[in-house]
């Protein structure tokens, strides 16, 4: 398992359902993810849900993500959250199409 200073590191593929799209979630994750060791990026996705890929220290993957809860909850219906092996690709977190 790859190691970085702040622990070992992960990958979390999330899945976001409700009101998300045209409401500003995808610049706001990516100003979240400035606050936090996180690299990945979201997107919006055709049939309206919100996919996020984060990457970066267990904890800081959890802290980041209880964060975009946090300011998004009430827009959040569903949360399907997928562990995966962090690939180390990404050296920011962005907005892609």
């Amino acid at each position: 398992m790859a190691e970085r200073a702040g622990g070992e590191v992960v990958g979390r593929l999330v899945h976001y359902s409700g009101r998300l799209q045209g409401v500003g979630f995808r610049a706001t994750a990516a100003a979240i993810a400035r606050s936090y060791d996180v690299t990945g990026w979201v997107r919006n996705l055709p049939d309206g849900r919100v996919q996020l890929l984060v990457e970066g220290p267990a904890e800081e993957v959890e802290r980041f993500l209880g964060s975009i809860q946090s300011r998004w909850g009430r827009y959040i219906d569903s949360i399907e959250t997928e562990s995966r092996p962090a690939s180390g690709l990404y050296h920011d977190f962005e907005i892609v199409r």
